[in-house]
């Protein structure tokens, strides 16, 4: 009954504390995970988020439904592209502008 008791203790105090981190992350996370880096789709609209600290511009390639696919320059930040059932892609297309 001791060692049971002993055992339980122990499992309470590692759900306790894993419970703990996971809160901790799940509060950091929050806010990059609304605009990850790259392209990204929300139901209605795509969009290019250029991640830098150095303020750089970047050129990308997107990817068009049925039509030519054309480069962009964007600068650091969240760029709107257009709707979501427009544009299939994009991507950093090496080079800065």
């Amino acid at each position: 009954m001791r060692v049971r008791r002993t055992v339980l203790s122990t499992l309470a105090a590692v759900a306790l504390v894993l419970t703990s981190l996971g809160a901790v992350t799940a509060a950091t996370a929050g806010p990059a995970a609304a605009d990850p880096c790259g392209f990204y789709e929300t139901g209605s609209d795509a969009y290019y988020n250029h991640c830098t600290s150095d303020g750089s511009r970047v050129v990308i390639k997107v990817g068009v439904a049925l039509a030519p696919d054309y480069e962009r320059c964007v600068a650091p930040g969240r760029t709107w592209l257009g709707s979501a059932g427009r544009i299939q892609s994009a991507h950093y297309a090496g080079r800065t502008c």
